[in-house]
């Protein structure tokens, strides 16, 4: 029996196609940490790529990340002492990826690492402190981009440890692409812009955020959809950014996966701080601008498709570049083919062997 550990929306379409693709003789567990825990930003996943219910769910919930890390640490060792699985999977970079690692490893399980060797070198971040320490500690680390080896060996990790073995975020997107495409939901007739922005650097400085929506003013041209992350309206309502809202800027509610997808694809530009859209955009070529100063996906920006875009006054030269310059057919990059999911599962079922 292995674990299979998902707690945030971003670990849901990168395990679904290891779930679907594992040898049928090994028996998985499901288990959900409640790191993201309300219907749009984790239930409806589940629904919408057919995920099974979780054998477990810690119900965690929102925390600090010190206090989140912990308290996923205490529930999962209480798990694990009942019924101990062979090893675990880990996806990504958020807190449960960690928190579960330390404890598998506190009991001498091993740990592969699904997306492993991204940086970004900002250790401000703590998705990057994640991704370091879960690297440490995994036994096997399967890697999406070539740049991801240079990374782990340049940190002195073995390369027989190290698996290229490709993107499966980008099976989940492939495979319901065209069920989203025949979602019906409503999106602007004219030209819009698709905003997704969660990370503390943007959202937790009230006046970074008032200049964020300034620079949105700016292109009156442009319609921009934002759905807002539950941490950031809660940001927005504290801090009374909520009541300067530009007219061109809609504010609704966290999508769905499919519902996402459809306006993504029929977006003009995507603003975004999510490393995982930067890939999705890459793939449908999409023009897309990272409102950061670094990203963990260098390969987006190596291919055209996105641009870093590190200050908020620079937004409308950032959007304006990158719908008038970037490619309108998806991008091509080696192991983002849809088939990542079989080659995780053999890895792991070579490993178990």
């Amino acid at each position: 029996m292995i674990d299979l550990i998902c707690g945030a929306r971003p670990n849901f379409m990168k395990i679904d196609p290891i779930l679907r693709n594992l040898d049928s003789g090994i028996k998985t567990r499901l288990v959900h940490t409640g790191q993201h825990y309300d219907h749009e930003m984790s239930q409806s996943f589940f629904d919408e790529l057919g995920l099974p219910k979780p054998d477990i769910n810690l119900e965690i919930g929102s925390a600090s990340t010190t206090v989140q890390t912990a308290e996923i640490m205490k529930s999962y060792e209480k798990i694990i002492q009942e019924t101990p699985p062979e090893l675990i999977v880990v996806v990504g970079d958020v807190n449960s990826t960690l928190a579960c690692s330390l404890v598998a490893v506190r009991y001498s399980l091993p740990v592969v690492h699904v997306e492993a060797g991204l940086r970004s070198f900002d250790r401000t971040m703590p998705e990057e402190i994640n991704r370091i320490l879960t690297d440490r500690l995994s036994n096997l680390l399967l890697i999406t981009s070539p740049e991801a080896r240079d990374n782990l060996i340049a940190e002195g990790c073995p390369e027989s440890c190290i698996r290229m073995v490709g993107n499966p975020m980008i099976d989940t997107l492939l495979r319901l692409l065209p069920e989203a495409r025949k979602k019906s939901c409503s999106m602007p007739e004219t030209d819009f812009g698709l905003v997704t922005l969660h990370r503390p650097s943007n959202v937790d400085d009230p006046s970074r955020l008032r200049k964020i929506l300034d620079a949105f003013a700016s292109m009156s041209e442009l319609e921009f959809i934002f759905p807002v992350h539950p941490r950031t309206r809660k940001n927005m309502l504290v801090s009374g950014v909520s009541e300067e809202i530009p007219e061109n800027v809609k504010i609704v509610e966290p999508m769905g996966y499919l519902e996402f997808i459809k306006h993504q694809e029929n977006s003009v530009v995507v603003i975004t701080d999510s490393g995982g859209i930067q890939e999705e955009t890459t793939v449908l070529g999409k023009p897309c601008v990272t409102l950061r100063k670094n990203t963990e996906r260098p390969v987006t920006i190596e291919k055209g498709t996105n641009i870093l875009c590190p200050e908020p006054g620079e937004l409308p030269t950032a959007v304006a570049v990158q719908i008038s310059g970037n490619p309108t057919e998806s991008v091509e990059i080696p192991f983002w083919d849809g088939l990542a999911g079989k080659r995780i599962s053999m890895e792991i079922s070579g490993f178990l062997k």
